[in-house]
Parts: structure tokens; C-alpha cells; sequence
């Protein structure tokens, strides 16, 4: 055997191995037809210390939750597994619902399941830890069928519920009002990095960007100029490097937006000209939005901006006529 694993070691006589050591190594024990082959859960599955369902239950392996089988034995597949409390084990597992490399349509088995686990997690009364079962099974269909089609939106579904579960942590921080975007604690950026590597080019690549742009925004603008400012540029930046992006409408809607919360800051700053041209700007983004997304919901919200800038009613604040 090549590489830091030398010896030849049989399955029978493992202890509770760590799944995640033997990975890193690229060391499998060779044992039986199906040696160190890997495999995701579908299911719900129990490890047991025997071939019996009635021996003693050792682990609890959940959805998207990775293996290495060691060997068969009838129905019974004798494995490493990462369980749901967070241990590594050794032990037998009933032979269902694995899903291999190998298996046929193995990418759309694996994104039927996260796309089930995800509407569980939206459910009121969904199933406990059912967005991480998504996140998870997302990420195995990119990891175990790269060259499906399903790839690209597999891996951008994954880091979007990573992204939402680390911004819902961030925003019970105390700095995540923070005015300046530098001491405002970041949302991990390393997942959404990854789709853009993987998928340039893509929409996948194009939501990524998008995402990213919260980690630059103000927490509270205070009531000055300086940030909406800024994340209008950045707003309208974005469009203009991704105009056939799904979010291509919405940025630069949220960059007019600013532009028109800008008129009344600029109005209490005493500064009556750059108003004037802080609603000459939102009115244009609002119509380049209106011709270049008919049919878009933010078309609509843009007919309304346009609509409340010409009659000079504020869209920022609580100013009341």
C-alpha cells in the first residue's frame, strides 16, 4: 500500500476509528467486495454493535451524513459513520438508503432529499435540524457528482443556507449595528467564495456575488449621508457586473432606494443641491429598472419609487406632511 498507510488492517478487529483521521490519510481498511467505498444517507439510519436489530445501539446517523463501509454481510454493511453526535463509530447498519457514487441518478436522489429537507425546515412544525440536513446533502451532490448538472445550484443551495444560519447568529450580536461595516462582525464569506471558483460565470456565481454584498453594508446609517451613499454605488455596481443575474432587478432597486432616502438626509444636512441630484439619480435607476425588468416584481416597486420621488414625499425617516 502506497502513501502513510502501510498496514493491512482488518475490519473485525477496528476500534472506533476516527472517520474524519481515516479521510485525511487516504487510509482504508481493506475488507470484503467494498472496501473503504463512501456513502451518503437518505434516511435516518441506527448503528448497532452486531448484525441484529435487537443488539446494542451505538450512534444515530442522520440525512447527508457520510460513511465509509467496510464490508457486506447479507443486509448488514459494517461501517465507519459520522453520527448525529457528532462521534465516530464502528459498527453494522442495515443496507438502506445509501447513496454511492455509483449509484444511478445518485445527483438527483441526493438533491430530492435536500430539496425535502428544506421545505421541512420552512414547515412551522418541521423536522428538528432538517436545514442542516439540507445544507449537508446539498454540498454531497457537488462533492460525490461534480460533473452533474445539478452541481452548480446543489453547491450555491448549500452555502445560501450556511449564509442564513451564520447572518440569523450575526444579527444577535451587539456590533451588528455598528455603523462603520469594518466593525460590524462578518458573515463567513468562504462557502459563497468556493460557488464563484467553481461556477464562474453561472447565476449560481452571480447570487454568490450578491450575497457578499451584506458583509460591506452599515448596521445604522445614524441618519448621515456617508453610507447610503456608498451602498448605492455598491448596489449599482453589482448590476452593472451582473446584469442577467436574478438579483440584478433587486440591486438596483435597493441602489435607487438610497438615492431617494438620500433626498431628505441631504435636506437636514442643509444641502438642497445634492437633494435635487440624489432624486435626478433614484428616478433614473427606478425607469433603467422599469425598461430592463418589465416583468419583474421590482418593476412595479420601481413605478412606485418614481412615484413618490416626483411628488416629493419621503421615503426615508418618519417625516410626515
Amino acid at each position: 500500500m502506497n502513501g502513510p498507510c502501510r498496514k493491512r488492517l482488518r475490519c473485525h478487529v477496528l476500534p472506533a476509528l476516527a472517520l474524519g483521521l481515516l479521510l485525511a490519510l487516504g487510509c482504508m481498511p481493506t475488507a470484503g467486495a467494498a472496501q473503504g467505498e463512501r456513502a451518503i444517507l437518505v434516511r435516518e439510519a441506527k448503528v448497532y454493535l452486531g448484525l441484529d436489530v435487537s443488539s446494542q445501539k451505538i450512534g444515530d446517523v442522520g440525512r447527508g451524513r457520510e460513511v465509509v463501509i467496510l464490508e457486506k454481510s447479507r443486509q448488514w454493511l459494517h461501517v465507519l459513520a459520522n453520527t448525529d453526535q457528532n462521534r465516530d463509530v464502528d459498527g453494522w447498519m442495515l443496507d438502506k438508503g445509501f447513496v454511492r457514487s455509483s449509484t444511478p441518478d445518485g445527483d438527483k436522489i441526493l438533491f430530492g432529499e435536500a430539496v425535502d429537507s428544506e421545505w421541512e425546515a420552512s414547515r412551522p412544525r418541521g423536522r428538528k435540524g432538517a436545514d442542516r440536513d439540507a445544507m449537508r446533502l446539498y454540498s454531497r451532490v457537488f462533492e460525490y457528482f461534480p460533473q452533474s448538472p445539478l452541481a452548480g445550484e446543489a453547491l450555491y443551495r448549500s452555502a445560501d443556507i450556511r449564509w442564513q444560519l451564520d447572518e440569523e447568529d450575526v444579527r444577535t450580536r451587539p456590533s451588528y449595528k455598528e455603523r462603520n461595516p469594518l466593525l460590524r462582525a462578518k458573515i463567513p464569506e468562504d462557502n459563497m467564495r468556493e460557488v464563484e471558483r467553481k461556477f464562474p460565470g453561472t447565476k449560481w456565481a452571480d447570487l454568490a456575488a450578491y450575497h457578499l454584498i451584506a458583509n460591506k453594508l452599515c448596521g445604522d446609517w445614524e441618519g448621515q449621508s456617508k453610507c447610503p451613499e456608498k451602498e448605492s454605488e455598491l448596489y449599482q455596481k453589482y448590476a452593472k457586473e451582473h446584469p442577467n443575474s436574478p438579483q440584478a432587478a433587486e440591486a438596483l432597486y435597493w441602489a435607487a432606494w438610497r438615492q431617494s432616502a438620500l433626498v431628505q438626509i441631504y435636506k437636514t444636512e442643509g444641502n438642497d443641491g445634492r437633494a435635487n441630484g440624489a432624486k435626478a439619480k433614484a428616478t433614473a435607476m427606478a425607469r433603467q429598472i422599469i425598461t430592463q425588468y418589465p416583468q419583474t416584481d421590482w418593476a412595479a416597486r420601481a413605478q412606485r419609487l418614481v412615484y413618490m420621488v416626483e411628488q416629493d414625499i419621503p421615503t426615508f425617516g418618519n417625516a410626515v406632511e
